[in-house]
Formats: C-alpha cells, sequence, structure tokens
C-alpha cells in the first residue's frame, strides 16, 4: 500500500497546479508509485497470484491514460514520460 507521503510526492512531481490530483499525467504518477511498491512485493512472493493480476491491470490501465495523454498533449505526455523515467 503506497504511504500518504510517497503519493502526495508522486502528486507533486506532475501536477498542474497546487490542488491538481486528478489530471491524467498526475494519475500516471500515482500508478507509477503503486506499480513499483508492488512489483517489490511480486519479487519477494513468487506465488502471490493475486497481487499479479492487480498489477497487470494496473499497468494497463497505466498504458490507456498514457495513449490518452500523447492522443491529446503529445507535448504533456512527453514531459510527463521523461519525468518519471518511463519507457516509450
Amino acid at each position: 500500500m503506497i504511504t500518504k507521503e510517497d503519493k502526495q510526492k508522486a502528486i507533486a512531481k506532475t501536477a498542474r497546479n497546487k490542488k491538481d490530483v486528478g489530471s491524467p499525467e498526475v494519475q500516471v504518477s500515482i500508478l507509477t508509485e503503486r506499480i513499483k511498491e508492488v512489483t517489490d512485493h511480486i519479487k519477494e512472493n513468487k506465488h502471490d497470484f493475486m497481487a499479479r493480476r492487480g498489477l497487470m491491470q494496473m499497468v494497463g490501465k497505466r498504458k490507456k491514460l498514457l495513449k490518452y495523454l500523447e492522443k491529446t498533449d503529445f507535448e504533456l505526455y512527453k514531459k510527463t514520460v521523461a519525468k518519471l523515467g518511463l519507457r516509450k
């Protein structure tokens, strides 16, 4: 589970303004933090298939959000991918 402090750091990394918590780039940032955490959990617990399923769902959701961001605002998409260190 992602801590409140980690979530706030993720939001601050890509937020458009101080109160922004729902824009696509912020959602991608939060999902990225959660994905990192679940990936570490799965490395320790290889047989936790429910966590693996949840991880795949989060990756799919992040992929859809990135595709939407790429389609609507390509420059913001490039900045977001660069800030988060994602491969694209």
